[in-house]
Parts: structure tokens; C-alpha cells; sequence
């Protein structure tokens, strides 16, 4: 599958809050690194990101646009709440090899009445 259209399909799944689908898609050793926190690594560790944090928030991802360039996707994108954001995917043999995504993690704490860690944390 091509980037963007692998992207697309991640989007799909992360709407439905599809945490085992959106592993599936990952390398068993890819690495999602959500700036905002510290990087996971591997197959399984995505999928217990993905579940936790659906069961923290209702999250929907609004596609503003997907961009391909070689082996990379670059989806930007908002939520319905204000929030915004870019991700960008380098895609290896179909699959998500890393992950690296910008967003304000303040903002949708706040957004989603969620505890705000101390300053060393955020």
C-alpha cells in the first residue's frame, strides 16, 4: 500500500478508535513518537498507546491534507474541538516503519478535562 493511502486508511481506523487495527498496520518494531511524549516502540506498545488514549478522550481526526513524498505521508490535520496538528508516516513495505506527530498537548488536556502533569512532565 502507498503512504497516503495507508495514511488514509489509519485515519479511518483511528475514527472508529480501532486500536488493534491501527497497530496492524504498524512493523513489529516501528516507533511512534508523538513529540509531546516520550517515543514507543514496537508493535505492541503502539496498540497499548492507541487503547489507553481512547479511553481517555473521544478523539477525531479531520483530514486537511495528505501529502506523499516517496516513502513518507504527511497528513495535516484538526479536530472538531479546534485542535491542530501534523503527522508525518515514513511507509516501508506497506507498513508504518515511524511516526512522528506535532500537536499541543496542553490544548487537548484542557479540551478534554484531563489532568495537567507538572511542568516537568508537559
Amino acid at each position: 500500500m502507498k503512504p497516503k493511502a495507508l495514511v488514509q486508511k489509519w485515519v479511518d481506523l483511528f475514527n472508529t478508535a480501532d486500536a488493534q487495527g491501527l497497530a496492524n498496520l504498524y512493523h513489529d518494531d516501528a516507533i511512534n513518537h508523538q513529540v509531546a511524549n516520550e517515543p514507543i516502540s514496537g508493535k505492541p506498545a503502539i496498540y497499548e498507546m492507541f487503547k489507553s488514549e481512547f479511553a481517555q478522550a473521544e478523539m477525531t481526526c479531520v483530514v486537511e491534507q495528505i501529502l506523499e513524498d516517496g516513502e513518507w505521508a504527511i497528513l495535516e490535520w484538526k479536530d472538531p474541538l479546534g485542535l491542530r496538528g501534523c503527522g508525518f508516516f515514513q511507509v516501508i513495505e506497506g507498513k508504518i516503519q515511524l511516526q512522528r506527530g506535532y500537536w499541543d498537548k496542553l490544548s487537548f488536556l484542557r479540551q478534554h478535562d484531563l489532568p495537567i502533569p507538572p511542568m516537568s512532565e508537559t
